[in-house]
């Protein structure tokens, strides 16, 4: 491999991740957000209430506060109205994730899971729910210029300009979510966030020293699940310090069980347990964060569904081989398979197994390649990717394409008995059938 392109992980890379897959820590961070907000602006109302009453200008404090007063009536209803809206709003989004989860996979619900507009438009409704909330109790019943202490002014605008960025972000967000009912921008955004993991790969010269010897194994201890990344700057962080080269047995996407070997040592004795500990993450399913294999999984996964006889709709799986057949031409130079992640120095101290070049191919062509019998859409758009790859595939990359064309012909030949309907399934077209 070559070290053009190598890129050591960032530290919080997991972290940031994670967090992205939840739905709470955006809404979280608003009410904190707002509630600072709130203060500053109640001490801005009471530092301009203070003034005027030293300026003895009681006239245009006289008529804050009947500004305020006149603002009141329209944060009461902003208060009531907003908690209604949230739930309406929130309860067509759930039909339209049961809706695409239904007709493409359940795969795609991490989209709406991980869309900014989402987590933003929940996050700026709560918020001004909240922050109405708190500009209600700052309302004083006294009205008397000269006895007053607090009018609420500032916070009342304030108000208002979060009740009209929630309208903005609504109708941005029926209009994203719209757009993610639909077949095409669904596989784009599969595509688009499987090249975002292909650039964060990182893809580093191979260790030509060896690993040393097999001093030693870390067994899991944590609960089954799928391994969905790991903090591989925290890994080799501790093994510099330990100086041993960890190796991680299971690929990212594998399903890990209690006492089944995690990592193993050469080199050394193995690092204590707690280092270790936090540095692999299991969930309950795959994540694109470090998985480069996800996206074709998601994208064959949505082909399969549209090949089925209960669904029979073949443009779309022509759409999803389209993106495939991207993503294949993207990586069929690049270097795949084993990483060896280097320290500062240049050492090799984690080793990670990856997909190589032949299971992606497999993944993207194999299951799609059973179900075309019958549907000349697809196998003549399959033919025309694979033909497209074979031009852009070195020499040592071509036997895949090659088996998998003439298997498709097969299948083809042995499904079809007329002639004349044989020569047109088997006829290349980047679009299936115009």
């Amino acid at each position: 491999m070559s070290d053009r392109g190598y890129r050591r992980p960032r530290p919080l890379s997991p972290l940031r991740e994670h967090l992205r897959d939840t739905f709470w820590f955006a809404p979280t961070a608003g009410f904190v957000s707002v509630f600072v907000l709130w203060l500053v602006a109640s001490e801005v109302d009471d530092a301009i209430v203070a003034f005027l009453r030293r300026e003895e200008a009681y006239d245009e404090l006289e008529t804050l506060v009947s500004l305020a007063q006149d603002t009141k009536t329209i944060v009461t209803q902003i208060s009531s109205a907003m908690l209604t809206f949230i739930g309406v709003v929130f309860s067509i989004s759930l039909v339209a994730v049961q809706m695409a989860s239904g007709q493409l996979t359940p795969r795609v619900v991490r989209i709406f899971v991980r869309s900014r507009i989402s987590k933003a438009t929940l996050t700026v409704f709560l918020a001004t729910f909240l922050f109405s909330l708190l500009v209600l109790a700052s309302y004083e019943s006294e009205t008397d210029p000269r006895r007053v202490i607090s009018v609420p002014l500032l916070q009342s605008l304030l108000t208002l300009a979060l009740v009209g960025v929630s309208l903005l972000l609504f109708v941005v967000y029926v209009s994203s979510t719209l757009r993610l009912m639909q077949v095409g921008p669904v596989v784009d955004r599969i595509a688009r966030d499987s090249f975002r993991v292909l650039r964060r790969m990182p893809r580093g010269p191979e260790g030509s020293e060896g690993l040393g010897a097999l001093t030693g194994q870390v067994m899991y201890e944590g609960r089954a699940g799928v391994l969905r990344d790991v903090d591989t700057a925290r890994l080799v962080r501790v093994a510099r310090r330990q100086g041993i080269v960890l190796r991680l047995i299971p690929r990212i996407g594998d399903f890990v069980v209690p006492g089944t070997p995690m990592f193993a040592v050469h080199g050394g004795a193995a690092p204590p347990r707690h280092r270790l500990r936090s540095a692999a993450s299991v969930s309950v399913e795959r994540s694109l964060h470090q998985d480069l294999a996800f996206g074709l999984r998601q994208l064959t996964d949505i082909a399969l569904r549209a090949l089925s006889t209960s669904v029979n709709d073949p443009t779309t799986a022509v759409q999803c081989l389209d993106r495939i057949v991207q993503f294949l031409s993207v990586v069929v130079r690049l270097p795949l398979g084993t990483v060896h992640h280097r320290d500062r120095a240049g050492k090799v101290r984690l080793v990670q197994e990856g997909p190589g070049w032949e299971d992606l191919v497999d993944l993207a062509f194999e299951e799609i390649r059973w179900c075309v019998a019958g549907s000349p859409q697809v196998s003549r758009r399959l033919l025309a990717g694979l033909d497209d790859l074979l031009l852009l595939a070195p020499e040592e990359r071509k036997q895949p394409l090659v088996r998998h064309r003439a298997l498709l012909v097969q299948v083809v030949e042995r499904t079809v008995p007329v002639a004349a309907d044989r020569e047109f399934a088997l006829l290349p077209d980047r679009q299936g059938i115009g």
